[in-house]
């Protein structure tokens, strides 16, 4: 996790990141823009039960878009579900799983890079899991809303290889990625007060 967030963080968005919660306590969504003329994004999903969310605190002081917790924030990577949304530079999503494949192992050469399958109906994305050299597996995902989005983004969670619980959280982080949805968002001018108070 801690090469996903360094690379992430040089790929964030200028300008800010909000995130709401939309009609029942479940539901959760991360809004920002490119800059501060165009067409922002959204990003929805389903908040699993007993699970946090920020967009605004803990999220930006690891300089993430959203994070999705349980229990107390730590600011340990551990079962900590992470969105990132950057501008797309690369031409394809598979070039971007190559990167971040390329940059993981440059890091851990020892480390094990398997396919993490998921069936997203939304928007085409392509999984990865690493498995660390220090015990860590990091289930990522790579989602394309479109070339008229403007935009990529990812999904991540850091887990310890021999996780009791590995199995259930997987599962967990492939529903939240594959609830996701990706919308055009253009926040009203008093967003970011409304945000701020949220």
């Amino acid at each position: 996790m801690k090469y996903l967030l360094g690379l992430m963080c040089l790929l964030l968005l200028t300008g800010t990141t909000h995130a709401a919660g939309a009609v029942n306590d479940k539901a959760v969504m991360a809004y920002g823009q490119l800059d501060g003329a165009a067409t922002g994004w959204s990003i929805h999903t389903e908040l699993p039960d007993g699970w946090k969310q920020d967009c605004c605190v803990y999220a930006k002081a690891i300089g993430v878009n959203l994070v999705l917790y349980k229990g107390d924030w730590t600011g340990e990577p551990d079962r900590v579900m992470v969105l990132n949304v950057w501008p797309a530079k690369l031409a394809t999503l598979d070039a971007e799983l190559q990167e971040d494949r390329k940059h993981y192992l440059q890091l851990d050469p020892a480390g094990k890079v398997s396919a993490f399958p998921l069936a997203h109906a939304g928007m085409p994305c392509q999984g990865v899991l690493y498995q660390g050299n220090d015990h860590k597996d990091d289930a990522v995902v790579f989602c394309d809303p479109g070339k008229a989005s403007g935009i990529r983004l990812s999904w991540s969670m850091t887990m310890a290889h021999d996780d009791a619980i590995g199995q259930d959280l997987l599962s967990l982080f492939k529903r939240v990625v594959e609830q996701s949805r990706y919308m055009a968002y253009q926040p009203p001018k008093d967003a970011k007060d409304k945000a701020a108070q949220h």
